[in-house]
């Protein structure tokens, strides 16, 4: 009883010493017109020197360029608060991170940073906008350059992003580089205004948990990438809704680290309801699940189950390629790129219980490279409907459009076009289980439900 008493106490103790820090007592100003940057920085600041507790956003239109968080810093947005990322570029500052990974990446530009924090967390009700139109496109790897991220997290710690809804970045929506025991749940993420506009990007971090996001994206929505030898590990993610017209659920495209101990499930994948323009992929999505490694790295032990999918192009896309891109060294000579000079590995994949409707013609794959092929993958109770359509006259096209194995090209779901199998096309692979695995058009389609080069045993109930 004694020692219940005294966890009490310290709790206790523990809150009394969270202050809050309303924006508003820092001079923020509740104005379209006006800056809040200072304010709320003297805000971030004071309460981090303090030893912790909860900046505040009450209700209210707030602008600011970027702003960084610090330890121990909860930043709040209570319902009705909107807290604006200004048009003017120079409002946002560079921010040089000593942990690299891509060239385009050691030097960016956000709304909210964090670099090297622990217990951080953004919360509330309130939303975050980044008017991310307001940045053009200047160049083919401009992203966090000259278009701004809405959230950067690096090497960071203890991260909780709950509740808040997001909305129009620059590229990129929330990036999260390196970092440990990540917390994502029940943010809504609308991210339609801009080319790279990725809804999630969970790159190179480990203890992992996102569930109850709602989001909206043009290019990717939740995606797993791998920017430097670190790989993504230990991941959980469910319940979501996901709309994209690039991948909803996509492990890839950077893969020098790779991917170990990833489980997702409960995602329901469908066509955006705002289709009134595109900057990237498809209208209603190039995939539904892409399971990607390009750049050397490793696939190891992931399990993607119960998936409800409305759409896309080719929704079932699994690809061992070696397009081989480095990444910046750590030493002294940042400018120093890594070259990666082996392929990587896929082996250990579940896919089960997955329902697909009103899919594109193009179908589903499973493809290695000769002498490296795509191993132990379990595909269980699929059942994929699309329109199909394809006529016997097409076949020989077909054929020869995948003969180009396009080993260093970018890897895309969409990038043979329609595939020679209607279900799934599978080649250089070795141990691959089917079980329960229907394909049926809505037009007759002369391709057969599988077709398989160069793989050493395929076993299963079609």
């Amino acid at each position: 009883m004694k020692k219940l008493l005294l966890l009490f106490f310290l709790s206790g103790v523990i809150k009394a010493f969270a202050a809050d820090y309303n924006i508003k007592d820092f001079g923020a100003v509740d104005n379209l017109k006006a800056m809040s940057t200072t304010a709320i920085q003297k805000a971030i600041d004071m309460c981090h020197r303090q030893g912790g507790g909860r900046v505040v956003v009450p209700a209210g239109q707030f602008v600011t360029g970027s702003i960084e968080l610090k330890s121990n810093v909860e930043l709040h947005l209570e319902h009705g608060a909107t807290l604006y990322g200004s048009t003017d570029l120079k409002d946002y500052k560079p921010m040089k991170s000593n942990y690299v990974s891509l060239r385009t990446q050691t030097t960016t530009i956000q709304l909210i940073y964090a670099d090297s924090v622990s217990h951080v967390a953004i919360t509330g009700t309130g939303t975050i906008d980044g008017r991310g139109r307001a940045f053009k496109k200047l160049s083919w790897n401009d992203e966090g350059m000259t278009r701004p991220h809405l959230i950067r997290f690096i090497q960071s710690s203890d991260i909780t992003i709950r509740d808040v809804t997001l909305r129009n970045s620059g590229c990129w929506m929330q990036h999260y580089l390196a970092c440990d025991r990540l917390s994502i749940d029940g943010i809504k993420v609308f991210n339609r205004n801009n080319y790279n506009n990725d809804a999630l990007d969970i790159d190179g971090c480990h203890e992992v948990i996102v569930r109850g996001m709602m989001a909206d994206s043009d290019d990717d929505g939740i995606t797993l990438k791998s920017t430097s030898p670190r790989l993504c590990e230990n991941i959980r993610i469910s319940d979501c809704v996901v709309s994209s017209h690039c991948n909803a659920i996509k492990l890839g495209t950077e893969t020098n680290g790779g991917f170990r101990n990833i489980n997702i499930s409960g995602i329901v994948v469908k066509p955006s309801s705002d289709q009134k323009e595109k900057f990237f992929g498809q209208w209603i999505g190039s995939s539904a699940i892409s399971l990607e490694i390009v750049d050397g790295g490793v696939m190891e032990n992931v399990s993607v189950s119960d998936i409800v999918v409305e759409g896309t192009e080719s929704p079932i896309f699994v690809r061992l390629g070696n397009r081989g891109r480095g990444y910046l060294s750590s030493g002294k000579d940042m400018e120093h790129i890594v070259p990666i000079e082996h392929v990587g590995s896929i082996s250990g994949v579940h896919l089960s219980n997955i329902h697909i409707r009103n899919a594109g013609a193009m179908g589903c794959s499973i493809t290695g490279l000769e002498g490296h092929p795509v191993e132990r993958v379990w595909l269980t109770n699929i059942t994929i409907h699309h329109k199909g359509g394809v006529q016997a006259a097409d076949l020989n096209a077909i054929n020869e459009a995948v003969a180009d194995e396009k080993e260093k090209e970018y890897p895309e779901a969409t990038m043979w076009g329609n595939l020679p199998a209607k279900g799934f096309f599978v080649r250089h692979a070795r141990n691959i289980f089917f079980n329960h695995v229907t394909v049926e058009t809505e037009q007759p389609d002369a391709r057969p439900d599988f077709v398989r080069i160069d793989v050493e045993e395929v076993r299963g109930d079609f």
